[in-house]
């Protein structure tokens, strides 16, 4: 009995097959088209090319591994959170899908918070009316192409596009679902107040599911075109960051785990739901029963690092690049990197927000930038953390995840600059493994994710912050706390 992980991410679908002690058995990744950008803040990608990457993936391991693949028990899926896919009433797409990332709809939030009322909107949704969110996405579509919105029959989040290629239902998750601004929250169901208010149609909607339950089975026409059998269960599996957190072994209130991918979250577990009445962070259903997460977003983590690699980078891999920001000394001698490439959330909940390079001067070198950008992620993310401890919930070890996880170097920053205890794990596949793991739950492997965590997570790494460098980071983090109240006020 072997069980089946996908992620659909923003760069690419990930494809993982563990086995009952958690051993990764095989992966493959398919990388997707660029996402596109026909104006400015705008980021759109194309729910086949999904689909295409997804089931090429699958087929690469189905391939490569045919009698693994024959024993495949259960599929679960993960995917990036908050895009709105729209589909007619024969299935197909609308238009191309508006994606995490994208920008365009701080009107429509706007608006939101005007009919609602700030905090009656976070009573009701437990997060504030932010441009990244799917409902917000949804207004945009009726108000700018109305033609597009008359059409439409079903509206999707991304993994779960893939789940209905894959199976022909209609269904989500509430760890995703919590990201669309239309879940009640604390009830984990659709908020039937806000979705009557707006006049959106319930029927538009999936039914959600909680993330270990089946949804559906492997049709014969996926079974064609991607080497899976037919009838193999299908469970609903959870947006990335629950995904990635179930993978990491973040499942326990009061355990916090931080990801570095192309965005940046910081995640912590909690027994019951807690809001930030200021709508910093997000509170959200986790993968599991009876527990929640809030979440704290910085937009461009290692988008900032790709962001200066395909712009500055001269040709050199983010290997050469991060080797040589190691001469640098702690502070890249008075260089600091706000992160803000497409806006911020946490702290600011500002679309508008712009990145920054301050203290530049003659003697600073590519790897002084490249350091200060290592420094400056981890700075946002320290903000997350802040908000967390704010509301008076402990931050302990901290366990740390994507490529913020695989470097000697970033790892070291963030123990520091976290002034915590980090450690990472054996087997560090994200959200495909917590997808894989959602899987085994339930196909019965075992009893609940907590128990398929403690059989199958393996801390294999803890570093602890230097005193006198996370002292002198914690210096330098007032002065990065000065600079984007700097530039609002200028």
């Amino acid at each position: 009995m072997v069980f089946l992980g996908i992620d659909i991410g923003t760069g690419g679908s990930r494809a993982v097959l563990i086995d009952k002690t958690g051993t990764v058995l095989c992966s493959a990744t398919a990388e997707h088209a660029p996402f596109a950008s026909p104006e400015i803040g705008w980021a759109e990608q194309d729910p086949d090319d999904w689909w295409r990457a997804a089931s090429e993936a699958i087929g690469k391991i189905c391939l490569e591994n045919p009698a693994n693949a024959k024993r495949i028990a259960a599929v679960g899926l993960s995917g990036q959170m908050h895009g709105a896919v729209l589909l007619d009433d024969s299935g197909n797409v609308i238009r191309p899908a508006i994606i995490w990332c994208d920008q365009r709809t701080e009107k429509q939030g706007r608006k939101l918070t005007s009919e609602f009322g700030k905090d009656t909107l976070i009573e009701l949704v437990s997060n504030p009316a932010l441009p990244n969110m799917t409902l917000t996405k949804l207004l945009w579509v009726r108000e700018h192409e109305r033609d597009n919105w008359n059409n439409v029959a079903k509206v999707m989040l991304p993994k779960d596009y893939v789940r209905f290629r894959m199976t022909g239902k209609v269904a989500t998750d509430v760890s995703d679902a919590s990201g669309t601004l239309m879940l009640d929250v604390s009830k984990r169901k659709w908020s039937a107040e806000v979705i009557s208010r707006l006049g959106i149609n319930h029927e538009l909607l999936p039914a959600v599911y909680e993330s270990h339950e089946l949804t559906g089975e492997v049709t014969e026409n996926c079974a064609a075109e991607t080497g899976l059998e037919a009838g193999i269960p299908v469970v609903a599996g959870a947006g990335d960051n629950a995904a990635g957190a179930i993978g990491m072994g973040t499942v326990g209130p009061g355990q916090t785990s931080v990801t570095i991918g192309t965005s940046g979250v910081a995640f912590t577990v909690i027994d019951k739901p807690k809001i930030d009445l200021k709508g910093r962070i997000h509170t959200f259903c986790h993968a599991i029963p009876d527990r929640w997460h809030l979440t704290g977003v910085t937009q461009a983590a290692g988008y900032s690092l790709k962001w200066f690699r395909d712009n500055f980078g001269a040709g050199k891999d983010y290997v050469e690049l991060v080797s040589e920001a190691e001469e640098i000394e702690p502070g890249a001698d008075g260089l600091i990197w706000t992160p803000y490439l497409m806006g911020e959330r946490t702290p600011h909940v500002d679309p508008n927000a712009r990145a920054s390079l301050i203290g530049l001067t003659a003697s600073h070198t590519n790897a002084h930038v490249v350091r200060a950008i290592l420094e400056g992620v981890a700075f946002s993310l320290k903000d997350c953390l802040e908000v967390f401890r704010e509301l008076d919930l402990p931050i302990g070890r901290i366990r740390l995840g994507g490529g913020g996880a695989k470097s000697d170097l970033w790892r070291k920053i963030q123990a520091d600059i976290y002034g915590q205890t980090v450690e990472t794990i054996a087997a560090e596949e994200g959200a495909a493994f917590g997808a894989a793991l959602l899987a085994g739950v339930g196909a019965g492997a075992w009893s609940s994710i907590d128990d398929a965590s403690e059989k199958t997570i393996r801390v294999n790494r803890t570093i602890e912050p230097v005193r006198s460098t996370a002292e002198t980071y914690a210096s330098i983090f007032e002065t990065y706390k000065r600079v984007y109240p700097s530039q609002i006020a200028s």
